[in-house]
This record gives structure tokens, sequence and C-alpha cells, in this order.
């Protein structure tokens, strides 16, 4: 009788989510491969996001703690201090935060939100919490303000009405101020909504309440009355004090701004237009715009700051937004990039009754936050240590490498110190609350951003930090156009043509190569010293076939084209370099041809320490059809090859001798063992239309054949895509673009199965795949080269021994690898050609093969050949150069344990399967469908703790890792939907358990699978609150203590609690109790670091137990004094009654 098993009827189970990975023939091989990794070493969760708050709409400071809070939009919550202190929070509506106010030095924050709730946040704990909500059901929130060291917190409502809230326990208070006791009685209008809630700095029992409509009235809380009413006839937006009290100042709709002496109401004390113009009849001046804020900050030494944003005058068409300084008889305007969202004045003391003695203004601007320096001359900014400028030019794709070499960090640091820019302010950053975190994770991090101005940017993200190290402008290689009618009608984008699209970095040898929008390919060196380049070496790739290689059920196999036999590498003179003067040529009848979509410059170009050109590769016009998007790029410095490939085919440069070497269709690449039957059709059948994405034409592998018989097949527009055309309309719908990218950008892979697929004719077993965005547009879409892998491999069942090789991944699922025949290292490699030869199909799988990897017998991973860097530009005589010239590649071979004739694994993944194949036999060892319904969006395959897997992030959200060899599934969470383009675009994975992608236009969000990580992930964040004792308050002196003249204090518990105002209606707001309290804080304080706080969350558990205790003793006596009365009573009223009378 068969044993039964509860572990495999478990594992059946699971596999309904996950199908579990299929052994096929030759599954014994890996019997002796052990796997380290298990599902416990596997955990999702994040760990910080940078760059800036994503639509910002709301800002505060805490002059103690100095932490800078950042309300958005979306319901998001940033909070910054000292660099490298940062965190996010999110408020679980996602409704907008229309105004934030700490309670200052007590390491809390309350936000109120647009859904018309105010909650309030505990920043004591690493990872802030909410502790309590409170629900407004018949009131719209409109103005927050809370008193500094006050409990007790004002809120103004869109009727008028102004409601007081016990942020200790979040309840309402029974005392209100109406509207219409506020306005004179025989007022009929209504005021408006309230803009405006502060107390008098002298006097706390008077509160200033401004309207809307221009109404300001002084309330006197303890008689509850207004004492004076002030009236305008402009509309109020904000007001502020005088820290005497005496005066306040308002700012107003038409431009104006008004200041009132406190006991004259009837009309303003000074009134000013600061931008208007002034008539020379005395009349009023022009209106001029709203001013949308006003602060009034006094100082010891000299005259006042007026500072407010807006108040431009009308006739300033164009002009940048500003914020205006006033001080004295000085008037600055200072413009910004962007519209002013908000503004704060930072001052010495939290006091409002003393001296401001402003040192700063913090600017929140829609896409920026800058800090002015108000105590010197010229008002500098601060250099911003935050990493906010990752949006600088809007992000086309990212790069993340962690455990990158050592010395790669420090080389980009010094380049990119150089460029850094001057004139700042030279004091210290004044945002500077909170303390770093004490992890232990060293190793080093980079992150590559690709932007649309042709910009690439490299980023330090050691120890959850970011921090700029370089930037490198591509652009600078080509011409620009200083007008649109001098730009060129070879463009194939309206907007952002020098945009990166991809980037292949070798971080040993330094080499970086970037393909852009406009079907150019860009190969730079990294070197220390500053060079000039008379001539950018350029090549220009004509590429064309007259195929359609779209699979036609109907065709028959003898429309199959003879395959072109591909030729070896042209002597280095053949396909010498050309240089910017290109052999472009328009025909008679307008027809572009030879023509690359961008010029390259032909000035001598300066560059600078850090990246220099080696060789530019554009792809040209061929017969008036514009050359296609580049789709796959991949460099290997050890080769000196750089390969890249689109929906046509692939080409392979040489970029030490500068040569094409393979100029392949996708179709030649197969001989004459072709799958598909593919149609022959007429030429420029179907022109792509303007603006959307270029064609790429193919030819044959040398540079004399390619110029023969022009002739085109194209592929429908991109953009069709996301207009709503061909398969993938439904998608579009749900997809969005929120940058300002074009979807040119967007790669391919984007789009899931939809409807029936026919399998394919001569094999069942297969279906192809139309989950790319390339195969899923119409029925002339054809298979695209999406993926390469350099590496010494077996390419043929036959073969003894390793030998260089490139492996090519396509769209419709098939591996093909060419061989490269290497010359030797040293001058001979300069001066012989490399010889390059297909070898036709190796093994094909479902979907659109994204990734590919290599692993020794052990099932160590089998990484390329690199080729360690040197300085290119060493002196002539050197010793340096002598290094260069006796230098070998590094070639990464098999472990010393290994014989060559023993296996190698190669793994391969695809938008719906990953493979295990062992080499050479090529037989398939273990086979895994990673989706039915979905596909994979991005796979890579990466280290972890001891071992190593395949991380796949599909697009209905779900992050999963699989065990390598074996393919089982480790991880499977339902993380993060794909809701737009950007999360496809950069999603990455990289070693150690960490990823990345760009959760919005401006931010980077980090997290981590590993479940080393999410543990000490407590340990490395830093902490916001840190303990600092509160300044003293401003001495009143002898002669305003002696005459009353100081502030005066207010007893507020006792006109607010519940004992002198009673209860608020139940109807008017709702309390929900917060996760932050007790519980939150557990879940806080974990590590080494938060012992303390835990034996504080004990002592507080233990204070709460005693007072439950303290309180059911008394309970438990106060029943016992009950029932011992009760016994007294019927003892006295029994005690007379005879026994019969019971």
């Amino acid at each position: 009788m068969k044993k039964f098993n509860i572990r495999k009827v478990l594992d059946g189970l699971t596999a309904v989510s996950s199908p579990s990975p299929s052994p096929q023939l030759g599954a014994k091989e890996n019997e002796l491969i052990p796997e380290t990794l298990q599902s416990e070493h596997f955990q999702l969760c994040k760990t910080v996001r940078h760059g800036f708050p994503y639509q910002p709409s709301s800002m505060a400071f805490d002059p103690v703690q100095k932490i800078l809070a950042i309300g958005t939009q979306n319901g998001a919550l940033r909070l910054f201090g000292r660099p490298g202190v940062e965190c996010y929070c999110q408020h679980e509506s996602g409704a907008a935060v229309i105004q934030l106010q700490f309670l200052i030095n007590e390491g809390a924050l309350v936000s109120a939100l647009a859904d018309d709730s105010i909650h309030l946040w505990n920043l004591r704990q690493k990872r802030p919490a909410v502790l309590h909500s409170l629900k407004f059901n018949k009131e719209r929130i409109t103005f927050c303000h809370l008193p500094f060291q006050s409990k007790w917190l004002y809120i103004g409502s869109e009727r008028g009405n102004i409601h007081i809230v016990n942020v200790e326990s979040f309840t309402l208070s029974g005392y209100t101020i109406m509207w219409n006791k506020a306005i004179e009685l025989s007022s009929k209008a209504h005021p408006g909504p309230v803009v405006h809630i502060s107390d008098n700095p002298m006097d706390e029992g008077k509160l200033i309440i401004g309207f809307e409509s221009g109404i300001v009235v002084l309330w006197d809380l303890k008689s509850k009355r207004a004492d004076y009413r002030y009236t305008y006839d402009e509309a109020i937006h904000s007001v502020a004090w005088h820290h005497e009290g005496k005066q306040f100042i308002c700012s107003h709709s038409d431009g104006t701004l008004t200041i009132w002496n406190i006991k004259s109401p009837a009309k303003p004390a000074q009134t000013i237009t600061p931008h208007g113009k002034q008539p020379k009849d005395g009349k009023k001046p022009e209106p001029c715009k709203p001013i949308l804020k006003v602060e009034y900050k006094t100082t010891r030494a000299g005259d006042p700051f007026m500072i407010f944003s807006g108040g431009l005058s009308y006739d300033t068409v164009g002009r940048r937004p500003c914020l205006t300084v006033m001080h004295g008889k000085s008037t600055a305007v200072l413009e910004m990039d962007y519209p002013i969202v908000d503004f704060l004045t930072l001052c010495e003391t939290p006091y409002p009754n003393d001296f401001q003695e402003p040192y700063a203004v913090v600017v929140l601007l829609e896409k920026d936050l800058v800090v002015i320096d108000l105590a010197q001359n010229g008002y500098p900014i601060f250099e911003n240590p935050y990493p906010m400028m990752i949006h600088e030019s809007p992000v086309t794709c990212c790069e993340y490498l962690a455990d990158c070499p050592v010395d790669l960090i420090p080389a980009l640091y010094s380049v990119g110190s150089r460029q850094k820019r001057q004139g700042y302010s030279k004091k210290e950053w004044p945002i500077s609350g909170g303390n770093w975190g004490l992890g232990t994770q060293s190793y080093p991090e980079i992150i590559i951003t690709g932007h649309a101005d042709g910009s690439v940017k490299f980023w330090d993200a050691s120890a959850i930090m970011l921090q700029v190290l370089y930037k490198l402008k591509t652009a600078k290689v080509f011409e620009k156009a200083r007008c649109k009618e001098e730009k060129p009608n070879t463009e194939i984008v309206d907007e952002d043509p020098f945009a990166i699209q991809l980037m292949s970095w070798c971080p040993e040898s330094r080499m970086l190569c970037v393909a852009g929008v406009s079907a150019h390919v860009i190969i730079y060196r990294f070197s220390k010293q500053e060079i000039t380049t008379e001539v950018v070496q350029l090549l220009e790739v004509r590429l064309q076939y007259e195929l359609n290689d779209l699979e036609s059920p109907e065709g028959g196999g003898d429309q199959t084209p003879a395959p072109l036999t591909p030729s070896t590498s042209p002597s280095p003179q053949t396909a010498a370099p050309q240089t910017h003067t290109s052999t472009s040529s328009n025909s008679s009848d307008g027809i572009r041809d030879n023509i690359p979509c961008l010029k390259v410059r032909s000035s001598p170009l300066k560059q600078s320490p850090g990246y220099q050109v080696e060789l530019v590769v554009q792809l040209v016009w061929v017969s008036g059809e514009p050359p296609q998007q580049i789709s796959s790029l991949a460099i290997n410095s050890s080769y000196g090859l750089v390969v890249f490939g689109n929906s046509n085919g692939l080409a392979v440069v040489d970029y030490l001798q500068k040569t094409v070497l393979l100029n392949l269709g996708t179709v030649e690449l197969y001989g004459s063992n072709d799958p598909y039957q593919r149609q022959l059709r007429s030429p420029r059948k179907s022109r792509q239309p303007s603006g959307g994405l270029c064609d790429i034409n193919e030819g044959s592998a040398t540079s004399e054949d390619r110029c023969k018989s022009p002739t085109s097949v194209f592929m429908s527009n991109h953009q069709q895509f996301y207009n709503g055309g061909g398969r993938g309309a439904k998608m579009s719908r749900k997809l969005s673009l929120p940058t300002e990218l074009k979807p040119d950008l967007v790669l391919l892979s984007v789009c899931p199965p939809r409807g029936s697929i026919p399998l394919d004719n001569r094999d069942n077993s297969f279906s192809r795949s139309r989950s790319s965005s390339v195969t899923s547009i119409d029925k002339e879409a054809r298979e695209a080269v999406t993926s390469f892998y350099f590496c010494e491999t077996y390419n043929r069942k036959a073969d003894g021994g390793l030998t260089p090789s490139l492996w090519v991944g396509t769209s419709l699922g098939t591996v093909l690898a060419i061989s490269l025949n290497m010359p030797p290292a040293g001058e001979q490699r300069l001066l012989q050609p490399v010889i390059v030869s297909p070898c036709g199909t190796l093994v094909r799988l479902k979907g659109s093969i994204l990734r590919m990897a290599f692993l020794d017998s052990t099932g160590s991973l089998f990484p390329s050949a690199f080729e360690p860097w040197y300085e290119p530009n060493a002196p002539a005589n050197g010793e340096e150069r002598d290094k260069v010239r006796k230098r070998r590649p590094v070639s990464v071979s098999p472990s010393t344990s290994q014989e060559l004739n023993e296996n190698q694994y190669a793994v391969l993944c695809s938008e719906k399967q990953a493979k295990v194949i062992s080499l050479p036999s090529q037989t398939c060892v273990f086979k895994h469908n990673i989706t039915e319904t979905s596909f994979v969006l991005r796979a890579d395959v990466v280290q972890i703790n001891t071992g190593i897997c395949v991380a796949c992030f599909c697009a209905n959200g779900h992050i999963m890792t699989l065990s390598l060899p074996g393919l089982r599934p480790l991880l499977d969470v339902n993380y993060l939907p794909l809701t737009d383009m950007r999360i496809a675009r950069t999603f990455c994975f990289t070693n150690l358990g960490q990823a990345l992608y760009l959760t919005s236009p401006t931010e980077i969000q980090r997290i981590t699978y590993s479940q080393e990580v999410c543990e000490n992930l407590q340990e490395m964040l830093g902490e916001l609150f840190t303990p600092v004792e509160t300044p003293e308050a401003p001495n009143r002196g002898f002669f305003k203590g002696l005459f009353g003249g100081g502030a005066q204090s207010l007893d507020r518990e006792e006109l607010f609690g519940e004992s002198g105002a009673g209860k608020a209606p139940r109807s008017l707001a709702q309390h929900i109790p917060g996760p932050g309290g007790l519980e939150g804080m557990k879940g806080a304080a974990s590590g080494i670091v938060g012992d303390l706080a835990r034996a504080r969350i004990a002592l507080d558990e233990r204070g709460q137990k005693l007072s439950e205790v303290e309180e059911r003793t008394a309970a438990m006596m106060a029943s016992a004094d009950t029932f011992s009365k009760h016994a007294h009573e019927m003892m006295l009223k029994c005690k007379d009654k005879k026994w019969y009378q019971f």
C-alpha cells in the first residue's frame, strides 16, 4: 500500500497559485547540487523612499526638533531631518493633506486632510504611526491652529465655525465659536470659510479669526464675544501677527497688504501694494495678483521682515513665480523655477511673543524644495543635501547594483565633486533634526538613472541613503537645434530626442553603453583626466530586408526564403568609422536615405574627467523609412563588443576596432531551421505615423552588402498600443503615463495576452506569445530581439570546451547562440578581426525572453568575463601605459574542481516560464511555468545570502523568487498591481535582496525581499525624535511684570474642558483610535537600539496594568460599600418583625 504523505498534499495545494517546477529528463544531473535557499530566507517589505514628495500640498516645521514635514495630494507624509534621516508615511484614505501642525518638541504631528479628518501621528518611533483620528461629519475643515505648548487645537470650517479639539484624547470640546456670533448682528451676508486662526502672542485669551470675505474678528475666549471687527473690501488669504500683539497684517486677493492696529478697527493703519504701480494723481494703485501668504517677523537689531508669495502685477506675463522679501527699505523679488505651494520662515525662537530673529525661509515648490538664507546679503540659497532632483529631467530607465567594486563609489565621487555649482550659502543646512540609524549593512550600492534629456545620473545608495555621485550628459555629443525651425526633419520623436532608453554597464571595467530613443548607441570609457576629442568617432548602420517575419498559418513552406550566410568581420579598413560628415542623401523625390536621426557635433568636444565618448553608433533612414527603436543592449569589456537589437534584428559592434561585425535580421539567425513560416510582402506597404516609434531596416552582414537592394519592412507604431489600437486597446485604458514621458520611451513587454491565440502549426505544445507590445499591436508585428548575454559556454552539443559566445533571446521565446572567435589579447586584438558565426536555435520558451544567466557544475553563478579598469588617457611613456599594453582580460573560468567536460547550466526566463538547460547536452533539466494569466515584466538572476535565485515581478503585482537550479517557488507575494507604465519601465532587482522602482515621477521606492534585511531594517532606520530641552520663555522684564504689560496666560482647561464647556454633539465628529498606541510602539521597538524603548514600553504597560488594578480595586470597594449599605437597611427593616411575618 502506498504511504500517505501530508507534505505532498500541502505542496499540491500551494501549486494552485504557483505551479511547481517540473523536472525534465536529466533531472538526476542536479541531485548533487545542493540548494541552500529556503522560503524562510525571504520576506518582502518596503525599506525607504527617496526623492521629492510627489504633488506636495502642505508643510510644517518644528523649530526645536528641527524636523520638516511635507504632505501631498495623495495623502503621503514625508518627514525630513538631517541629511540621511528621512521617513515616509501614508494616510489610509489617500485624501490630500491640507495642513500640518507640529506639537513642538513633543514628537507628535497633527495632519488635516481634505476628507475632513484630522490625525495625530506619533513621531517618537522609527516608523511613525497614527495614535488618534477624528472624522468630521457635518463640517468641512479649512484651517487648523495649535498654539505653542497647548493641547487645544482650533479647527476652522467652511461654514465659518470654529471647533476645539483636545489633542491628548482627540475629543471635541463643547466650546464652539459660531460664525453668526462672531460677525456683526446687523450683517446679513455669510462671512465665508475660516481662512485663518491664531491667538494674540501677548494674550492667549484673544483669538483672531480671518474669514474669506474680508472680515477679521478679534474674539475674547473668556467672555465669548467679539472685541473688535475689522472689515476690508477684498478677500483675505492669510493673516500674521506682530510679536508684540498690537498689530497684525493681512494679505488680500488684489495684491495688497493691510496692517491693522488691534484697537483701531475702523480702517487699516497702513495699506501697501508692493508690486502695484503707484499713480501720480494719488488714486489707488492698479490691482495685482493675490498675495497668497504673508509672514511678519521681527528682529532685535533692525527692521522687521515681511515675506510673501504672489502679488505680482498682472502685466508681468510669463514671469516666473516669486517670493518677495521686504526688509526695511529694500525689496527683493526671488524668482522660483516652479509655482509656490507653501513657505515657512525659520526663526530662532518657538515663542510667538518674542523677537522672532528669522534666519531662513523654506519654500515648497511644486517640484522642488528651496531654502533661502536671510542672514547673508543677496539671499543665497542653501545647497539641498536631500536627493530631491531625481526628476530634474523625467526618469526613463533605472539600473541597480548592490555589492559593486569598492573603489567605484570613490572614483565616481571624485569626478562628480567637480560638477557642483557654486554660490550656495556657506552656512550649515538648517533642517538638522534626528539621528542616523546604527545599521551594519556596509556593502556599496549604486543606482543609475537615465533621463529624458539624455543625462545619466549615478547615485550612491549604500545603507538606505541616497546621494548623487556623478552626472553624465550624453546630449553633448550631438548638435543642438537653437530653435524649432532649425530642428532637422530626420528626428523621429517630437520631444526629448536624446532620451535614454537602455543602459548596459560593466562595473569592473567601468565601461558604459547607453541606447537612446533616436536609435543611437553611445559607448563611454571612464577616465580621471580631461581630454579634448577633435572628431567624435561615428559608425552609421544601415539595416534592411524584404521579409515580413509574421507567422502565417496559411502560408506554405515554399515561401520561406533561403537564409543569407553571415559573413565574418571585414577588415578594420573596410568598415572604418566615419566622422561626423555622413554620406546622407536625399533623392530627387525627397526620400530620406542614409541619414541618421541626430547630427553628431562637428566641433571639438572637451571631455571632463569622468565618462568620455569612445564611439557613437547610429541607425540611419533607409529609402524614406525611419530606423526602429533599440529594444535590447549589452556590452562586454573582455571581448570589446557591444550588441544591440530591435524588432528587426541585431548588430554586433567591435568598439575597439570601430567596426560592425554582424548585421542580421532575426530570421537570418535561424538559418534553414526557421520554425516560423513568413510571408514575403512588398516594401513600404505601411508607413509609420509621424511622431511615433521608429523602425530599423535590416541587411546582410558586410558593409558593402548593406548598401545593396534597399527594401524595407515596417512595424506599426508602438504608440497605437497606448492610443487604444490593436489587441492592447483594452489594457490601454488601465495604464497611465503620469510623467511627461512619451509612450515611445516604454520598453517592450507591457501587454498581457488577450483573447485566444492559435497554437503553432508544427508544435502544439508551444504557444506563441502575444505578450509584448511588439507582438500585440497588429498582424504586421514581428519577432524582436529582447535580451543578450555574453558568456564562455557550450554552443553545440559536440563542443569539447567553453568558447566565447553571445546568446540572443527573442520576443517569440527563442534562444539562439552566436559564436565569437576572439583574436589573442594585447596588440593582436586591435589588428585581427573578431569572427562571429550564428549557431542556430538552442531552446524555445513561452513568451518573450527577458533574462539569461549561467551556472557552473556546482550551481554557482558563472559571470561574464570582464576587463579590469585602467586609465585610458595615461601618458605615452609612463608606467601606466606599459601596464595597459600588457594587460589581459579577466576570463572567469570554471571552479578548480570542475573539469572542462563537466556540465554547465543555462538559466532562461521569459514572460511566462523559466527553464534550466544542461550544457553541452542542451537537455531541459527543470521547467517552471511562472504565470498563466499574467506575464513577467522584469526578471533577474540574483545572489542572496549564500545562494542564487530568479526574482520576478509580474504585471498582476506578484513578486516571486525561484530557487536555482531547481526552480522551486520560494516567495510569492501580491505586492503592487501594475497601475502605470512607469513601474514596468523602472522596476529592477539586484543582489542581496534589494529592489527598486519609480513609485511616482519624482520618487524612488526601495524594497527588500530578504528576511535578514527586514529583521535589521529597524536598526538601519534613523530616529526623527531626539530629546531636546525646550528653550526658556522670554523674560517679561521688571516694568512689564509690574504694570502687566507682558504675555497674558489663559486656563484653557477650565474654559474648554468638559466641566466648563460641556460635551460636543456626538454627531459632529467620530473618534477613531489609531494603530500607533502601545501595540504600534511594540513593533517599532526591535533590535539592540530598541532595548530602551522596549523598557519604556514595559514600564508604560506596567503602569497601565497597575492603573487598571487600581480601578478594579476601587470598583470592588464601592461594590462592597453598596452591599454593606443594603445589608444594614435590610437588617433595620426586619429587626422588629416576628418569624411568622416573613
